[in-house]
């Protein structure tokens, strides 16, 4: 029974190149039986590539079908895609698959298939995880540097080896398996031919040294989870989704490896009186009818425990907003501070006694 290569691959017969190459990719990733595919099914996807993705055999198998002579090369024994039983080279995959064949993409497929990368990307770091937390202050808080206390769940360096991973006394001997490399050489047949893999020793695990007896306490981490109490200064000025960083103060890395970081993320607490715009600060105060119309002076708190007095002008409008300079938040610069921002608002009597009404009713009656 013929095959029909464009059913194979999932592709519609006026299939671009490009469209064909990616369903060759997908499906030679699911397929393949270094990845538990089935053998036979990787062979066929292979076979339907060779062909629709060079100009000539496609034509060829458009025309004529399977039986043509350009199918041959592609079948089960060997699937060398013209590469040669010894490898392959850029000259014959470009022969093969054209001259925009896009290196990269097949770089891509042994990577996944091999357990590709750069050996910097394969090597087992001891290094600590950095930690990032959230820390909520009020508004007020921003007004003054300050310290602040937290208490996190962390890796810390083991007390009992000092994070070297061995019993205290005891040496730290090379790896007998790696010999000190960290790395072991794995050699892989594939249907592309032999690959020399080089993987982190499973031995220990990629650092080339293994305790003569593991520490009791770390079992050989150098490092345990505990608890412990970090002082972070708070600068003056701080806002919400600024971010300090408090360098080691992260998780203890393995067997001394470097501490990672500490990243704590700033949330301000909604205030009940104030609004905070930069380093600016909003707020309203409430006068009655009088002290609008006639003038006063009245007492406005400040962001601080502290009140200041606000001369009000005789006939001042209702939503009238005054600044007073200096009584924001400090910047966080270090110097100078932001303004206080006060929008009036008349309040009106909800309950009049009679002797109020009737004065209102004479002030009604001349006009105001």
């Amino acid at each position: 029974m013929q095959k029909n290569y464009y059913e194979v691959l999932g592709v519609q017969k006026n299939a671009t190149k490009e469209e064909i190459k990616k369903a060759y990719y997908k499906l030679a990733h699911k397929h393949h039986p270094d990845k538990g595919g089935d053998e036979n099914k990787f062979k066929e996807i292979n076979e339907a590539y060779h062909i629709l993705s060079d100009e000539k055999k496609r034509s060829q198998y458009d025309s004529f079908g399977q039986t043509f002579d350009g199918a041959q090369g592609a079948g089960p024994e060997g699937f060398d895609f013209g590469f040669g039983r010894g490898g392959f080279d850029s000259e014959s995959i470009k022969d093969r698959f054209g001259e925009n064949f896009d290196f990269a993409d097949l770089g891509d497929i042994f990577g996944d298939l091999f357990g590709g990368g750069s050996r910097q990307a394969r090597q087992n770091t001891k290094q600590g995880n950095d930690i990032e937390v959230e820390l909520e202050i009020s508004l007020e808080d921003t007004l003054v540097k300050q310290t602040k206390s937290l208490v996190l769940e962390k890796f810390a360096t083991c007390s009992r080896c000092y994070g070297k991973g061995g019993e205290p006394g005891t040496s730290i001997k090379e790896c007998f398996t790696c010999r000190g490399a960290g790395e072991v050489q794995q050699i892989q047949r594939t249907v592309f031919g032999s690959f020399t893999r080089i993987t982190t020793c499973p031995e220990c695990k990629g650092e080339g040294f293994k305790p003569e007896k593991p520490c009791n306490v770390c079992k050989g981490q150098g490092r345990i989870k505990e608890k412990e109490t970090i002082n972070v200064f708070i600068p003056a000025g701080i806002d919400t989704k600024q971010v300090l960083k408090v360098e080691g103060k992260g998780d203890a890395g393995r067997k001394a490896g470097k501490a990672g970081d500490l990243y704590i993320h700033i949330i301000i607490k909604r205030h009940p009186s104030f609004q905070r715009k930069g380093d600016d600060i909003y707020t309203k105060a409430q006068i009655t009818f009088s002290q609008a119309a006639l003038g006063d002076e009245i007492e406005i708190p400040t962001l601080g425990k502290s009140k200041i007095l606000l001369n009000i002008p005789s006939g001042t409008e209702f939503g009238r907003v005054f600044r007073i300079s200096g009584k924001g938040i400090p910047h966080f610069s270090g110097y100078g501070r932001g303004h206080m921002y006060v929008e009036l608002e008349i309040k009106t009597p909800k309950k009049l006694t009679k002797e109020q009404k009737d004065l209102l009713e004479k002030l009604r009656k001349e006009g105001i």
